[in-house]
């Protein structure tokens, strides 16, 4: 499996932007599609967005369509969620997960590997 170590999260206000980062080791990075789920207090876990292991292909949650991009940097092992215009419903833990494969789903359960998580909140 993959290691998966998140960094910068934090607190923000409303309308401010974040970037989180996610950065692999352990296995070739490339082969892997990527995903970021987030979990709020007393919520199950939900999907946000997704990425390809190629990066041509993309997903994203209703709720984030617009306001959050997912982006990879292989040459980093790393990859992206820039989040945009942040309300305090986008408050949670956010992990990143990654699938040994091409592409990506919506899905938890797909993912093999997970990192720690890494907290967002977002003051009104």
């Amino acid at each position: 499996q993959v290691q998966l170590v998140e960094s910068g999260g934090g607190l923000v206000q409303a309308g401010g932007s974040l970037r989180l980062s996610c950065t692999a080791s352990g296995r070739t990075f490339s082969n892997y599609a990527m995903g970021w789920f987030r979990q709020a207090p007393g919520k199950e876990r939900e999907f946000v967005a997704a990425i390809s292991w190629s990066g041509g292909f993309t997903g994203y949650a209703d709720s984030v369509k617009g306001r959050f991009t997912i982006s990879r940097d292989g040459a980093k092992s790393t990859t992206y969620l820039q989040m945009n215009s942040l309300k305090p419903e986008d408050t949670a833990v956010y992990y990143c997960a990654a699938h040994a494969g091409g592409g990506y789903s919506q899905d938890a359960n797909y993912y093999d590997s997970w990192g720690q998580g890494s907290q967002v909140t977002v003051s009104s």
